[in-house]
């Protein structure tokens, strides 16, 4: 089963999928896309680190991801500078940096589409037990920081007068946040991550009546946008990442449709 590269893309692409969907729904209920875009281009620098370092890809991505949202997470309690202006400064200047850095390393051959856009069909065996091994441990996390974390986001004030120490699980939010890019960049890559973990949380805020059953919705439907976003790459032949993206875009058009009054006229 393994063998089949149609097989194994499929496997990763779910994997991803199962866990960008509830990480994307504090994105959305936090307004953090534009973090999740700085994290995203971060990730091209992680890459050349990666090579450079000769360590594995996920790794190096991991590594600079996590420094970038620590550094962002101390430099947001400074007033110097407004959060906006941090994130456009860090998430401009790690992808010029990334890109520049490319460009110099004439001696080694690198698939600069791949990195941008990614590249899920060439996924190999090692990829699907990184994939899974990490989004347990994602999940396991989230589960764990998930109630002070959901009560930080609705009010921080709140949280921190009940002990709940918002601080430490927006850090650890922030940390499992770039764990994730590290693990989507060869699915959809650096330019498309974001949109894997924003759009399935829209779609879902669409149907859920509570923060979890947006969470498990959102998950369904970063997988299914998976399924058919790489059934159609196979049969129209149509870059793989893309049309993972735009699988999920189609559902969210659909989840604008009136809903509630079709339901009510099925009813009557």
């Amino acid at each position: 089963m393994f063998d089949d590269f149609f097989t194994r893309a499929l496997l990763v692409g779910i994997g991803v999928a199962a866990i960008a969907g509830p990480l994307g729904c504090f994105i959305i209920w936090r307004r953090m896309a534009f973090f999740g875009d700085t994290l995203a281009h971060s990730a091209l620098l992680g890459a050349v680190v990666a090579v450079l370092a000769e360590i594995n890809l996920t790794l190096g991505v991991f590594l600079v991801s996590a420094m970038i949202a620590v550094a962002l997470y101390f430099l947001q309690k400074k007033p110097s500078l407004s959060s906006d202006a941090l994130l456009g400064l860090l998430s401009h200047s790690s992808l010029a940096i990334g890109l520049t850095a490319l460009a110099f390393m004439t001696w080694i051959k690198v698939d600069l589409l791949g990195f941008l856009f990614g590249d899920i069909l060439s996924v190999t065996k090692i990829d699907i037990v990184i994939v899974y091994a990490s989004a347990l441990a994602i999940l396991a996390l989230l589960l764990l920081i998930w109630r002070p974390l959901l009560a930080a986001t609705v009010n921080p004030d709140l949280a921190q007068a009940e002990g709940m120490n918002p601080g430490r699980a927006n850090l650890i939010f922030m940390l499992l946040m770039a764990a994730v890019i590290a693990i989507s960049m060869k699915i959809v890559g650096v330019l498309l991550i974001t949109a894997l973990l924003v759009i399935p949380a829209a779609t879902a805020r669409r149907f859920a009546a509570s923060p979890e059953m947006m969470a498990v919705i959102a998950a369904v439907i970063g997988v299914l946008s998976v399924v058919t976003g790489l059934q159609a790459s196979l049969n129209w032949d149509s870059p793989s990442g893309a049309s993972i993206v735009v699988a999920a875009f189609v559902f969210f058009l659909i989840s604008l449709l009136p809903w509630r009054r079709f339901k009510g006229s099925l009813n009557k």
